[in-house]
Parts: structure tokens; sequence; C-alpha cells
């Protein structure tokens, strides 16, 4: 099975998968914690190149790179692992894509659409977590620790981001489940485990 966490900086994704992976894995289930982009030695390189402020990448050579990246992942791992009925919990996935590049950066939602099926061979997760944030939250969170490229792109284009990740949950109901990630950790891990049954 394949989750997937989305949201905004400082939702908490991270702190989250690896209490679900925790879960899982004490129940006996083989889990394999990814991050997007990342994962593979080639993803990982993408990654640095991403998020360096020194990278100078207009939108379309972003979104390629993020595309290149989970290709590579989902070829070298998530695609083996669910062959064999592993868990795969993932730190965003293509609707990252669709939130950042296509509602944040505004290139075409059908081009997005169309760069993620051929990135991911059509695979969809089985269940993703939207943790939702407000923009104020976020950056309350991130206090003064330094941004990396994306994190630079101001107040609307995370407005346009958490839009878009509100539109993505009220187009697919069944798979993207809302999460509110404004209070404390303990919280948004109950609200999380009661959509996970094994």
């Amino acid at each position: 099975m394949l989750i997937t966490f989305e949201g905004i900086d400082g939702c908490g994704k991270t702190t989250q998968l690896k209490l679900v992976a925790e879960m899982l894995e004490s129940r006996g289930f083989k889990v394999h914690s990814l991050r997007e982009p990342g994962g593979t030695d080639v993803s990982e390189a993408i990654r640095e190149i991403l998020l360096s402020s020194k990278s100078k990448l207009n939108d379309i050579t972003e979104l390629l790179l993020f595309e290149s990246a989970r290709s590579n992942l989902v070829e070298s791992i998530i695609k083996p692992a669910l062959a064999k009925g592993d868990y795969v919990l993932c730190d965003r996935f293509f609707d990252s894509t669709t939130a950042y590049q296509g509602y944040g950066r505004q290139i075409d939602l059908n081009v997005i659409q169309n760069c993620n099926e051929i990135a991911t061979g059509g695979l969809k997760p089985n269940l993703t977590f939207y943790l939702r944030l407000s923009l104020q939250e976020s950056k309350k969170r991130a206090g003064s620790r330094e941004k990396d490229r994306i994190e630079k792109a101001g107040d609307n284009f995370f407005l346009r981001v958490i839009k878009g990740f509100d539109e993505i949950a009220a187009n697919e109901p069944e798979r993207v489940k809302i999460i509110d990630a404004s209070g404390g950790i303990d919280e948004t891990k109950i609200e999380i485990f009661k959509h996970i049954s094994i």
C-alpha cells in the first residue's frame, strides 16, 4: 500500500509519517519511508538542485526536475516494494507537484497531470493525508530558519498552493483525507490513525 503525506511546510508531514511507520512496523509490516524529491542517489542529487538558492530555474525546468526525481524513485524503490506487498510511506508525491507547480507556479493543470502520469507510470497512492495548515501558522512554525529556494516564493504563491491542496482534496475525497494540522502532534496522529485500517 502506498500512503502519501501532503501539505505546506510546517504541517508535520515528516513527523506523522514517522509515527505511522513506527505503528505499522510494530505490527510486523515491512515499511519503506521515503521523501520527495529524494529516496535514491539520483533523486537526492536532483533535490539539491531544486532546493538550492543558487539554482536559477524557470518553472518548466523545475517541474521536469521534480518529475525526473519522482520517476527514478517510483521505478527504483516504490514499485518493487509494492510488488512485494510492503507498505510505502512517502513525504510528498504528485499532489505536491499539482499544488506547487500547477496552482503555485500556475502551469497549465493538464500539463501537470500529463507529466505526473508519465513520471509515475499511472501509479496513484492508496491513501493520502493532507495535513491542512494556515499560511500564518506555517510561517510561525518556520521561525527564523533559512528558507530554501521554493520557500522564498512569497505569500501569494503559498496561498495558491493551499488552494490547490484544498481543491485536490475536494475532488478526491475517497483518497485524500483532510487532517487539521493546527493542533499538537498527538492530536494530529489520532486523526490520521482513524483512517488506517489494518
